[in-house]
């Protein structure tokens, strides 16, 4: 007896169904590679921070030219320009190129961020380390599997990201140690909601017809809005519950 079904719609079902699966494998792997990129570039940053600390406390010559000479302000300002110039340029460069940028910007935000071994102890970096990257995984994948849209936070979380930048930026020549404090709790919060937010905006910049060249930047800035988060978040976390050097 023939297997032939002769009702269209389950033959369209089942086109549909391997549709989905393709669909849903891309997808995995799209994301996956989200995720290697950004783990790869707070690896870079980790290793440069830790680096950078060990060899400065070597070589007083070497500390100078990195935390006191003028070349501290090239290197706190340098990665904001990056980071600007690899998301409005991202369009015309190839995925290798915006890899390479990509990289250099978690290095040099790893020089910057040499300096958080001179004020907190070893001790309580690592614990605030554990603590941002359990918060993060569990905001990412509730972005990731919840059914509500949240987009309507992008607004709100976008002013709220202006306002933390124009108040550390200011406090960077008050050194108010209160308006520190009221900037990490209200960044714990807009980072938080931005990894949620984010994670659902790059699972939905998929397409499965993209091609190579177009997924590969997707990936990668996919990755530096999550990387943006995760060090945001665990430098406002390190502020309220990091412990100081003595």
């Amino acid at each position: 007896m023939s297997d032939h079904n002769p009702n269209p719609a389950a033959r369209y079902g089942t086109t549909a169904a391997r549709d989905r699966v393709a669909v849903d494998e891309g997808l995995r792997a799209y994301m996956l590679g989200v995720y290697n990129y950004m783990t790869f570039g707070l690896a870079i940053t980790g290793a440069v921070a830790l680096g950078t600390y060990l060899l400065a406390t070597q070589s007083p010559a070497f500390a100078q030219v990195i935390y006191q000479s003028p070349l501290r302000w090239v290197i706190i300002f340098a990665p904001l320009a990056l980071v600007f110039f690899l998301s409005f340029r991202i369009e015309t460069l190839s995925v290798g190129a915006a890899q390479g940028l990509f990289w250099a910007y978690a290095a040099l935000v790893g020089l910057s961020l040499s300096t958080i071994f001179l004020v907190f102890t070893g001790e309580s970096i690592t614990r605030v380390l554990f603590i941002t990257a359990a918060s993060f995984g569990a905001l990412s994948l509730f972005g990731y599997t919840t059914k509500r849209d949240l987009s309507g936070l992008g607004t709100f979380l976008f002013m709220g990201l202006i306002g933390l930048i124009i108040a550390s930026l200011v406090n960077i020549w008050l050194a108010s140690s209160m308006l520190q404090w009221i900037v990490s709790i209200i960044g714990v919060g807009v980072f938080a909601g931005l990894t949620a937010y984010d994670t659902q905006q790059i699972k939905e910049m998929y397409y499965a017809g993209d091609d190579a060249t177009t997924a590969g930047r997707k990936s990668v800035m996919g990755a530096l809005r999550l990387y943006l988060d995760f060090i945001n978040m665990f430098m406002m976390l390190l502020q309220l519950f990091g412990n100081r050097q003595e």
